[in-house]
């Protein structure tokens, strides 16, 4: 008798199709079930799914290999809660949640039912990000003093099909904003820098957009070896623009996290040390996918970080009550 592994994607939106279409990439042979985060009646065709389920009820009956939790931020502690209690492993998409009580509890039941857990900070598994790592920790541009973040993207050219109105980043209540939206950049810090601390935040709504959330964010941290980082983010910039400067004693790395670069500057050169163009931005996506199965099938995990995940909700919960 052959088995037939099954997975399943709660969400309908395009993350939640790009997981889908993974997994059937991944395992042609298996079965993809999809819900919709609201649980209502699907009518229309969804792609790479082989049936459409009604209720969370029925995945756990259905006894999948694992869930991807793809809803809104504001569900994921009530859809992941169940799953991880059936002893289902889940995939919650970033961020955890909305504030540092569900992430602890979603880590609670983890713990208590003994379920894989992993978030999606895909960014980690963006091949540029490895040589980053290494130079940092080999030491090198020397003493790291200081790191600057600047990241934003046009929040209209995100999903150019969608009225703006009715898309999850501007809603507040669905952790809409830009500090939750773009709450890669503080995963990608904690791996490379470790614990964050927050020392002053400003928080903009301009009149450009005129969204109810936050579509501008400065920010400075410490790490707890005491480099400055400034982390700009925004909705705002045309161009898409995603880079992180490391200044160190002996020099800085650039990295464009876009076109997948690092640069490599010294008193005298800018020197392209690493260029990968011929991996699409899926790459990570399906990296992400396998570290996770990793993770479920032999209790190791090497590159997401669970605690890290909990630790960004924190640290936006302090940014967004002013608490630092």
């Amino acid at each position: 008798m052959i088995i037939v592994e099954s997975y399943a994607v709660i969400g309908l939106g395009n993350i939640a199709e790009r997981h889908r279409k993974n997994l059937k990439t991944l395992f042609p042979s298996s079965k993809i079930y999809a819900l919709s985060a609201s649980g209502r009646q699907i009518s229309e065709t969804i792609s790479f799914c082989d049936d459409v389920l009604d209720s969370i009820e029925e995945i756990i009956a259905l006894n999948v290999k694992f869930v991807i939790v793809a809803s809104p931020a504001s569900l994921h502690t009530q859809h992941s809660l169940l799953l991880i209690q059936a002893g289902i492993p889940v995939l919650i998409e970033k961020p955890l949640s909305l504030c540092s009580q569900d992430a602890l509890k979603i880590k609670e039941a983890s713990d208590v039912f003994n379920t894989p857990v992993s978030v999606g900070y895909c960014l980690r598994y963006l091949s540029s990000s490895d040589v980053v790592k290494n130079y940092i920790q080999e030491g090198k541009i020397g003493t790291l003093f200081h790191v600057s973040v600047d990241t934003g993207q046009y929040l209209p050219d995100w999903r150019p099909n969608k009225a703006l109105s009715e898309t999850v980043s501007t809603k507040s209540e669905l952790g809409g904003g830009v500090l939750f939206e773009l709450s890669h950049e503080f995963d990608y810090l904690m791996w490379l820098l470790g614990p964050l601390k927050v020392k002053s935040a400003i928080l903009d709504t301009s009149d450009i957009l005129a969204l109810d959330v936050e579509d501008s964010v400065d920010i400075i941290l410490k790490s707890d070896k005491n480099v400055t980082i400034n982390v700009h983010l925004d909705f705002l910039q045309r161009k898409a623009h995603r880079y992180c400067r490391f200044k160190g004693s002996q020099g800085t790395i650039e990295w464009d996290l876009i076109n997948n670069r690092v640069f490599l500057l010294s008193p005298y050169e800018k020197e392209l040390v690493f260029s990968d163009d011929t991996v699409n931005s899926n790459s990570m996506y399906l990296s992400m996918l396998l570290d996770f199965i990793g993770q479920i099938d032999n209790s190791i995990n090497y590159r997401s970080n669970f605690f890290d995940a909990i630790e960004v909700v924190t640290v936006i919960e302090k940014i967004k009550s002013n608490d630092f």
